[in-house]
């Protein structure tokens, strides 16, 4: 009898075999910092080539590896999360499709295989967000698959205005006369990608998916895609100097809305998903002071721990029969150990504890914004970012673990051994990856010499903010505690700041409006007056009128019928010999 977990088996294996292979030239093109291009001519049409063109370079294939080791593991917990789902063949094929699609973006720099890539992720997106089957899955799917059409369109456009150069590679594209159109176009293509302001709705939404699913959403695959894009693109991108303060001040915005939603936060994996929407704004910031490095360094690190937040945390819904509302939980650090203190371990990297991956890129990046002759304001928003990241993350912490139990007694809280191994992988590279990549290209070269007190403010900001949200979250007397819990304040972080209707309602109101506008005045009016219902009411009404008005013989009926036949035979007639 063949085993309908078969093909889950192999994809999982297959993962692990293909990442092994590539370790090792992984290793001596980033030893080398060289950049390999593979060409091969498909056909000639008219003397002109098709050629398919293949990049192998440090800042692509590191990318690469990234993606494989953190699908591997998440395929690994799957076998625990989804183990009673029938489907499970069918989830395995659209997680696989779903890294193809990012592995086209990365080694193909050609336009429209870019658009393969990119297409590829929004519908494999929508299709894994929509894979419960509900309401919430059916809207939330429809949130991410409308808000990345924006980002399909405007690429296609930036798609049509590169033709005038002559190519489609990505590597050749050169500045001209309306190159700002295509820097427009391919900007707020990567933004609606990575969910920055004003297109942050979908990303908090997309938690509707399965927890693997946004594992990998929320740390290697869809929203980095952006991120990629823009640091594939960023030469030519640079050549607009407006660029990097636009995107500088996206990125600020969505940190800081991002950092206060997550405060009032009860869903335990939308106060994840909130997390990245500001470590994407992290990201960005890198990108907005023309450091593309770091931002391309910190990128790898918080998708390593995130990864390991996400699978934490399913393991943690999985336990408490799949809520996933944070007050239900509780004292889990004594239940469930390995979990615990490895989510422990990610939310510290995540603050920037000393040594640990997030660490190192996150403390370069306020070094450079108080190096750089940057807006003070900008700089003071930077520093109390990290602050709401330690706020929330303590906050997450004290509910979920160190309190008391919350849940039904009848819950059976039990580690399993298989989601073990996973956690393990993803908590040692988040440990190590930090430290290593900061020793290699291009990352070694970039250090900043700074007062001492300067450089161990990120350290003195996360203490800060891990105080505060011990005394904060205990505390219901404290003025800050009741200023969190006002009700105005909490409804405004609810709704992300007015971003769910200004995204939603606000822009669907007007369509809609216009359409019901014209169909009671075309469709239900004149149109059908005029048309067959209407023309058909016309003549029962005159056939009726001259029924009640003839003579009651059968031979007036016989007349009548045939007369108004002839006429009508008559009328078309002379209407057709017009």
């Amino acid at each position: 009898m063949t085993n309908p977990r078969h093909l889950y088996w192999s994809a999982w294996i297959f993962l692990w075999i293909i990442l092994a292979i590539i370790v090792i030239p992984t290793f001596e093109v980033v030893r080398s910092q060289q950049i390999i291009l593979l060409e091969w001519n498909l056909i000639s049409v008219y003397r002109t080539p098709i050629i398919l063109t293949v990049i192998a370079d440090p800042t692509g294939i590191v990318f690469s590896c990234t993606v494989l080791f953190i699908s591997a593991n998440v395929l690994m917990f799957s076998t625990i999360y989804i183990k009673d789902d029938e489907f499970i063949n069918r989830f395995t094929v659209l997680v696989l499709l779903f890294i193809i699609s990012i592995n086209l973006l990365i080694y193909l720099p050609h336009f429209i295989i870019l658009l393969l890539g990119w297409d590829g992720l929004g519908i494999v997106s929508f299709i894994l967000v929509i894979y419960y089957q509900n309401p919430k899955s059916l809207a939330a799917g429809i949130i991410t698959a409308l808000t990345n059409r924006i980002g399909d369109v405007i690429l296609l456009l930036s798609i049509a205005w590169t033709l005038n150069q002559g190519h489609w590679l990505i590597i050749n594209i050169w500045v001209d006369g309306d190159s700002w159109i295509q820097i427009l176009c391919i900007s707020v293509a990567a933004i609606t990608k990575r969910a920055q302001i004003p297109f942050s709705r979908w990303l908090p939404a997309a938690i509707a998916a399965p927890t693997p699913v946004s594992a990998l959403v929320h740390s290697s695959t869809l929203v980095t895609a952006g991120v990629f894009l823009l640091i594939r693109f960023y030469p030519f991108l640079h050549s607009i100097k407006i660029f990097n303060t636009i995107i500088l001040i996206i990125a600020i915005c969505t940190i800081i809305i991002a950092g206060i939603r997550a405060t009032t936060e009860c869903d335990i994996k939308k106060i994840i998903a909130l997390s990245t929407l500001s470590q994407l704004g992290i990201i960005m910031t890198r990108i907005g002071l023309n450091i593309p490095n770091l931002a391309y360094f910190h990128m790898l690190t918080h998708a390593l721990f995130k990864a390991l937040l996400f699978i934490c945390a399913g393991s943690f819904i999985n336990l408490h029969l799949h809520t996933q509302d944070l007050r239900w939980m509780g004292n889990l650090s004594n239940q469930i150990p390995v979990a615990t203190s490895c989510i422990s371990l990610a939310n510290i990297a995540l603050c920037g504890f000393p040594f640990i991956a997030g660490f190192y890129s996150k403390d370069i990046i306020i070094e450079a914004a108080i190096n750089m002759p940057n807006n003070i304001f900008i700089v003071l928003l930077a520093v109390i970012r990290i602050g709401l990241t330690s706020f929330y993350s303590i906050r997450f912490s004290l509910v979920t673990m160190w309190s008391s139990n919350s849940n039904a007694r009848i819950i059976k809280i039990k580690e399993e051994s298989i989601i073990i191994a996973p956690i393990l992988f993803l908590s040692f590279v988040s440990i190590l990856s930090g430290s290593c990549m900061a020793w290699l290209p291009p990352v070694r070269n970039i250090s900043f010499i700074l007062p001492s007190f300067i450089k161990i403010l990120p350290i003195i900001i996360v203490a800060i903010g891990l105080i505060l949200g011990w005394y904060i979250t205990r505390s219901r007397t404290l003025l800050p505690a009741k200023a969190i819990r006002m009700p105005i304040k909490h409804q405004a972080s609810c709704i992300i700041w007015f971003l769910v209707p200004l995204s939603s309602q606000f822009i669907i109101k007007a369509p809609l409006q216009t359409a019901h506008g014209l169909l009671k005045l075309i469709d239900q009016g004149w149109l059908e007056v005029y048309s067959g219902q209407g023309s058909n009411k016309w003549l029962l009404i005159i056939n009726n009128t001259i029924i009640i008005h003839s003579p009651k013989t059968a031979n007036s009926y016989l007349v009548t019928s045939s007369t108004l036949s002839v006429i009508l035979i008559l009328m078309i007639a002379i209407y057709f010999s017009c």
